[in-house]
């Protein structure tokens, strides 16, 4: 099986071929004619996939000049009500085996609802239960820890809004060459990105293996990112991590540091920047370490910190910046002996069900 690391070392090979097949892929499958005029986008996802919209959702909502709500599908489904004509709705889920998601996509299909699935296996149940679905444009994962998958969601969605956007004249030609420009330059960069971070992983590895409690914290673009922290390094690492927004951690979340935390930034170096530096000042009086991940580069990098030397619109930069994070998780868990390939509760899916493995239709 595949570790972590392999499927990172794969993004820059999926991110080209999705880029080839977009219009395939997506442009022509999300039929707008039923849309008077687009309201929201409103998408269904939990977990990596969850982080991976909330990677994505800055460019979406900017580009497609609507707001873009991240929906829990189990609340969706339980306790809430979509019905405007005039949003789009998304569903997404890997391995397209989440029971809540399976469940909301359902309710939409039996209420005569368009929603769009996102997956990657078309032998999955939620495949099945679908009535229309997008492909995410790559073989399915193995590693049950996904990695490429959460990335090339964060690509897929980016896609799918510049779709969308140019279909309704939201932007123009030279507006979408100019991003689609901007992704296929991160694209070819990718490598290098992977080599620098693999170069900061190695380097600092052994004190993130010591720690006790990592706390990401990202905004704009990078929240998602966070949050995609908190999610992979506690199911691989097995050890406590927290995935906060830059000014939801300034209220509230500050007041349980504990001085042997290590607080690792996200630098997309966007609006939010001078913030960030502002809490960095206040955390250096309690905190020995601190790291920024910086998506170029910047004029006093400290020693703990990552400049990925990419240069582009802060809200393209989730297409790159989880790299780091993706492969320091892999490789304290390696430090500290766990077999990712072995489930450490086998029995939970067995008692809750949280992932369908077949369905009934």
């Amino acid at each position: 099986m595949k570790s972590i690391a392999d499927y990172v070392a794969l993004e820059p090979e999926y991110y080209q071929h999705i880029l080839d097949n977009y219009q395939t892929l997506f442009a022509n499958i999300i039929d707008l004619s039923r849309i008077k005029q687009l309201n929201a986008i409103v998408i269904f996802a939990t977990g990596s996939s969850a982080n991976a919209a909330y990677s994505a959702r800055p460019f979406m909502s900017k580009i497609l000049n609507v707001p873009v709500y991240i929906e829990d599908p189990s609340i969706a489904a339980n306790y809430s009500y979509y019905n405007d004509p005039n949003n789009l709705y998304f569903a997404i889920s890997q391995g397209g085996e989440s029971y809540s998601t399976i469940h909301l996509v359902k309710q939409f299909v039996e209420n005569n609802q368009t929603i769009y699935s996102l997956t990657s296996n078309p032998s999955s149940p939620l495949y099945k239960v679908s009535n229309h679905i997008l492909s995410m444009g790559m073989p399915i994962e193995e590693m049950p820890y996904v990695s490429a998958g959460y990335s090339v969601t964060i690509l897929d969605l980016m896609l799918i809004a510049l779709a969308i956007s140019q279909k309704l004249a939201r932007i123009n030609a030279q507006q979408f060459e100019s991003y689609f420009t901007q992704i296929q330059k991160i694209t070819q960069l990718l490598p290098q990105a992977i080599l620098q971070s693999q170069a900061w992983v190695a380097k600092h590895q052994d004190q993130f293996n010591q720690t006790n409690r990592v706390i990401f914290i990202g905004y704009g673009a990078t929240y998602g990112i966070a949050r995609e922290g908190e999610t992979k390094f506690t199911e691989t690492v097995r050890n406590t991590a927290f995935g906060k927004e830059l000014e939801e951690y300034m209220h509230g979340p500050y007041l349980g540091l504990h001085r042997d935390d290590y607080i690792v930034f996200i630098e997309p170096q966007g609006r939010l920047m001078d913030r960030a530096e502002l809490l960095k000042q206040f955390l250096k009086q309690y905190v020995q370490n601190i790291a920024t991940i910086y998506a170029h580069d910047t004029k006093t990098p400290k020693t703990a910190d990552l400049c990925l030397n990419i240069e582009c619109d802060e809200l393209l930069s989730s297409l790159f910046m989880t790299i780091p994070i993706h492969l320091l998780s892999y490789q304290v868990s390696q430090l500290k002996g766990h077999n990712l390939e072995k489930s450490t509760y086998p029995e939970f899916d067995e008692i809750t069900k949280s992932k369908i493995k077949r369905v009934t239709v």
